[in-house]
C-alpha cells in the first residue's frame, strides 16, 4: 500500500513539473517572443487593445461579439427596408470587435489571438503597398490554411512559396481570357435548366408572379459550369463532391474559429470532437469521389490522344503535368490532382453563385436598373443570348455588377502572413505578423468613395475602377496582389452569361418574405437566401 501511494506521489510530482515546465517554456519562447514583435509595432506608433496572457484579445472579441448580437435582436431590424437593407453596416454585426477597435485606433492596429500577432490594415495607401508585394515571404496566413486542410488540401488555395506558384502557373492558364470566351457556350447550356424551371414555375401561376429562392438554383448552375469547363463532365456526375463540400464548409463554419489563431487546448478539444470525426469522414469521401471523376476522365483522355491543347481541360492539364514530372511519387500526384480539383470545386462554383444571388437582390430592390440593363441586353443581344463579342460591350451590366461587388463582395478578407521580416511601404512587419484588410469596410469607407458610399449608385463605375472613387486600390472584391484570384476573368464572364439570360426572359422583385441578414460561412452569403417574385416577359 506504502509503495502505491509513493507512486502516487511522484507521478503527482512529476505531472505538476511537467506543467510547471510547459508554462516555463510558453512564458519564455512564446509569449515573450509575442511580447517583442508586439514592441517592434508600437515603436512605429501602431497602437491596440492590451492583450491578456495566453488568449491575448479573444475574451474581448467573444464579449463584444455577444454585445453585438444582443444589440441587433433588441434592435428588431427592419429587414424589408430598402434603404435600410443597402445603409446596414453587416461588418459591425459579422466583425463587431474589427469595427469597435477601428474606432478606437483608426484604419492600422494591432491585436492578437492566443499566440499570433495581428494588423488590421485598412488604410488605402497600405493596401497598395500590399497590393503591389509580390515576395514570396508574404502568403496566406499558415494557421488558418492548417484549419483549411481538409476542405482545400494542399491545393493552390492552401499553398505557399515556391509550391504555390508552380501551382497558379499551372492551373492559370485554365483561365485566360481568350480561353474564358470559349466557355461562354457552354454557360448558355448550363443555364437552360434553371430557365426552363422558373418559365414552368411561373406558368403554373397562369403567367402572374411566383416566388422563387434563387440560392439553390444558381449554386447548382455554376457548379454544372465549373464541371463542363474545368473537369469535363456535367454537374450530375460530380453532384455529390459539391454536396459533400457544402456540408463540410457549413460543419468547419459552425466550427468557427478560423480567424483566431489557437492556443493549443483548442486544436486538442476539435481533434477529439464528434465534428472533427464529421470533417476528417467528409475529407476522405470526397477525397474518394473525385479519385473516380479522375480515373474516368484518365481513360476518356486515352482515347481522345488527337486532342489539339486548344480543347484540354483543366483536369487534363493536371493529370499531364503530374505524368510529365517523374520525380514526383504516385501519392504526391495523386493528392496533387485531388487537392487542386476540391479548391477548382469549391472556390470554382460558390463564390459565382452567391455573387448572382446579391445581384439579382439588389436589381429587384431597383427595377429601373433591372430595366436599363434589360435594353442593354435588347440592344446588343435581339435573341436574348448572348455571345462573347457582345459580353465586352455590356456597359451597363458590368456597372452592376462591379456596384453589387463593392457592397456584397464574397470574399470579407485578404489576409497574409509574413514569412520573414518585410518591408511595405513604410511600415516594417516583422515575421509571424498575420495582416488583414477587411474587404466590405474599405468598400464603404466614405473617405475612399464618398458621402453616398452605402447606396446603390452603379454609375460611379461608368469610367471604370480608376474613376470610380478616391483610391482604387481600394476596391478589391477579388482580392489583391500576386495572389488575385485566378478565377476572375471566368466570374466575370459567367456573371454577365447569367443575368444576361435571367433579365432578357424574366422581370422581378424582392419577394416580401426576403429576410436580409448577410452570414460569414467563409464567404459573405445570404443568410436565408433570396427569395424574389419572379414574371415571365
Amino acid at each position: 500500500m506504502e509503495e502505491v501511494f509513493v507512486a502516487m506521489k511522484l507521478a503527482s510530482s512529476f505531472a505538476i513539473v511537467g506543467i510547471f515546465s510547459w508554462i516555463l517554456y510558453v512564458y519564455g519562447n512564446m509569449w515573450l517572443k509575442i511580447q517583442r514583435v508586439r514592441m517592434k509595432l508600437q515603436k512605429q506608433g501602431i497602437k491596440g487593445p492590451p492583450p491578456s496572457f495566453l488568449h491575448g484579445n479573444l475574451p474581448d472579441m467573444q464579449r463584444i461579439q455577444a454585445q453585438a448580437s444582443n444589440i441587433a435582436k433588441a434592435s428588431n431590424f427592419n429587414h424589408s427596408n430598402v434603404d435600410q437593407i443597402l445603409a446596414h453596416d453587416y461588418t459591425a454585426s459579422l466583425f463587431p470587435y474589427f469595427e469597435h477597435w477601428r474606432k478606437q485606433y483608426g484604419l492600422l492596429y494591432t491585436y492578437s489571438t492566443g499566440m499570433k500577432q495581428h494588423l488590421y490594415v485598412n488604410q488605402p495607401e497600405l493596401v497598395r503597398e500590399l497590393n503591389q508585394c509580390i515576395t514570396l515571404d508574404l502568403g496566406k496566413p499558415t494557421y488558418i490554411t492548417n484549419k483549411l486542410a481538409p476542405l482545400l488540401g494542399n491545393g493552390i488555395l492552401r499553398a505557399n512559396g515556391l509550391s504555390w506558384a508552380h501551382q497558379r502557373k499551372l492551373v492559370s492558364a485554365e483561365f485566360f481570357m481568350d480561353k474564358v470566351k470559349g466557355m461562354v457556350g457552354l454557360m448558355i447550356e448550363s443555364a437552360q435548366p434553371l430557365l426552363t424551371k422558373w418559365e414552368q414555375i411561373s406558368e403554373g401561376q397562369g403567367g402572374g408572379t411566383a416566388e422563387v429562392k434563387v440560392d439553390a438554383d444558381l449554386r447548382e448552375l455554376s457548379a454544372d459550369v465549373i464541371s463542363r469547363v474545368c473537369f469535363g463532365h456535367s454537374y450530375s456526375m460530380g453532384k455529390e463532391v459539391f454536396s459533400k463540400l457544402r456540408t463540410m464548409q457549413k460543419a468547419m463554419s459552425k466550427q468557427g474559429g478560423f480567424l483566431f489563431a489557437a492556443t493549443g487546448f483548442g486544436d486538442i478539444l476539435n481533434f477529439l470532437s464528434k465534428k472533427q470525426n464529421e470533417i476528417s469522414s467528409l475529407e476522405r469521401e470526397i477525397e474518394s469521389l473525385i479519385w473516380k471523376l479522375v480515373e474516368e476522365r484518365k481513360r476518356e483522355c486515352a482515347e481522345e490522344i488527337s486532342s489539339s491543347s486548344s480543347e484540354k481541360d483543366l483536369m487534363q492539364l493536371l493529370l499531364e503535368s503530374t505524368m510529365s514530372d517523374q520525380s514526383l511519387g504516385k501519392d504526391f500526384s495523386k493528392s496533387f490532382i485531388v487537392d487542386n480539383c476540391k479548391n477548382i470545386y469549391f472556390a470554382g462554383h460558390e463564390t459565382t453563385a452567391v455573387a448572382i444571388s446579391w445581384c439579382l437582390m439588389l436589381l429587384a430592390l431597383y427595377p429601373e436598373w433591372q430595366t436599363r440593363v434589360r435594353v442593354e441586353v435588347a440592344q446588343l443581344c435581339p435573341n436574348g443570348i448572348p455571345d462573347a463579342d457582345t459580353l465586352p460591350l455590356f456597359k451597363t451590366l458590368t456597372m452592376v455588377i462591379q456596384e453589387v461587388l463593392r457592397l456584397y463582395p464574397p470574399a470579407a478578407f485578404v489576409s497574409r502572413e509574413a514569412y520573414e521580416d518585410i518591408q511595405i511601404g513604410d511600415l516594417n512587419v516583422p515575421k509571424g505578423v498575420c495582416l488583414w484588410t477587411l474587404i466590405p469596410t474599405i468598400h464603404r469607407d466614405y473617405e475612399v468613395w464618398g458621402p453616398d458610399a452605402n447606396e446603390f449608385k452603379p454609375e460611379r463605375f461608368s469610367e471604370g475602377v480608376s474613376k470610380a472613387c478616391k483610391f482604387p486600390q481600394a476596391y478589391v472584391p477579388f482580392g489583391a496582389g500576386n495572389r488575385l484570384c485566378l478565377g476572375k476573368n471566368f466570374a466575370m464572364v459567367q456573371l454577365k452569361v447569367v443575368l444576361a439570360l435571367i433579365i432578357s426572359k424574366f422581370s422581378f422583385s424582392l419577394s416580401p418574405g426576403y429576410r436580409h441578414s448577410p452570414a460569414y460561412r467563409m464567404i459573405v452569403e445570404p443568410g436565408h437566401g433570396v427569395h424574389i417574385l419572379i414574371q415571365k416577359i
